[in-house]
This record gives C-alpha cells, structure tokens and sequence, in this order.
C-alpha cells in the first residue's frame, strides 16, 4: 500500500460497564484490522483508545490518504474542534491523535451510522470475549 491508495479504516470502543472491560477494534475494507482488550474503563476512554489505534494501523500502512470512519461523534467532533474536550482524563487521547495526525498526508474523518461500522464494533467484542473465555 505504501503511499499509493486511499485507505479507510473503521474503529469502534468497546466497555461493558462504564467503567468496566473495554476494548477497541479497528477494521479496514483493504484486510488491515487490530483490536485490544484494555482493562477497565469507560467507554470514551475505549472509543479514542480505537482512535488511536486507527491512526496507528494508517501510519504503519504508509497510506497518503487516510480516510476514518467511526459512530463515535464525541471522538471526531472532539478531534476536529467542533467539540470542546470537556473531560481533562481524555485531553492527552487528543494531543496524542494530533501528533500522529500530522503524520498523514490526507486525512478525512466521517461519522457513520452504527450499522455501517459492525465489523469494528465485533473486532472490539471479540477482544472482550476472547479475556472472558480465558478466565
């Protein structure tokens, strides 16, 4: 992939409870995908710790053109500005998704409806599913 196509990469947080386990998915169409269990937290907390991971999975990729897509509008509208970050916990997710953010070329975020982000939103599940059956 390396600096040629467009990239689109999904994400969702996951936390049962709030707090309580959580974990993140990130998906992509192009067969990239990573997920996590974090431990307990609440589900802001999981949502950017998925943001993160998104743009983590684009910079590796070396993809030029980034776009992400998420049903979270508290994470993208936070990042773009349009939220303030009220939340001083979760003021360093978004330094942090800045600075990796400047290291893509073309970055566009789109907030999609849940139905469309289901293969993020399982990868999330998943990770949580997979702790629980080890227990």
């Amino acid at each position: 992939m390396r600096g040629k196509e467009r990239l689109v990469l999904y994400f969702d947080g996951a936390s049962r409870g709030n707090p309580g386990p959580s974990s993140y998915g990130v998906w992509s169409p192009a067969g990239l995908t990573d997920s996590k269990r974090l431990g307990s937290a609440t589900n802001n907390v999981a949502e950017w710790r998925g943001f993160l991971a998104a743009l983590d999975v684009a910079l590796a990729s070396g993809a030029r053109d980034v776009e992400i897509r998420a049903d979270s509008q508290l994470v993208l509208r936070q990042f773009s500005g349009e939220y303030r970050m009220k939340a001083p916990p979760l003021a360093a997710f978004l330094e942090e998704a800045r600075r990796k953010a400047r290291g893509i070329e073309r970055l566009r975020l789109v907030h999609v409806p849940r139905e469309e982000n289901r293969e993020a939103d399982a990868l999330a599940n998943r990770a949580l599913d997979a702790a629980r059956a080890r227990r």
